[in-house]
């Protein structure tokens, strides 16, 4: 039971840290509202708000390391596998239905 508890423990302990990311570079635009950061050829734009935990001031040109979390804010599905096994039945029984009825002339 007790090896249950520190597993449990552990696991609760390292989930939120496994889905934090981190990208480092010069800062090309800083707002109130977001950090613009440049890595390689790529410009990196995330949102911030006050509870952005910022040690120093960050002023554009800066090498900064910004650390963020991805997030799902809305999923919608489009089709898939189980779509596409709901219409596969759909179809049989229209063929089942219709192989007995004679044709229409």
């Amino acid at each position: 039971m007790k090896r249950k508890l520190i597993v449990l423990a552990s696991l609760l302990l390292v989930s939120p840290l496994a889905m934090a990311y981190q990208v480092t570079g010069p800062v090309e635009e800083v707002t109130d509202s977001k950090i613009v950061v440049q890595k390689g050829k790529e410009k990196w734009e995330m949102a911030r708000d006050a509870g952005t935990k910022v040690t120093g001031d960050v002023k554009k040109g800066d090498k900064v390391t910004v650390e963020y979390k991805m997030t799902a804010t809305s999923i919608e599905v489009k089709g898939g596998k189980a779509a596409d096994k709901g219409k596969a039945k759909a179809k049989g029984k229209e063929k089942d239905a219709g192989a007995g009825a004679p044709a229409a002339r």
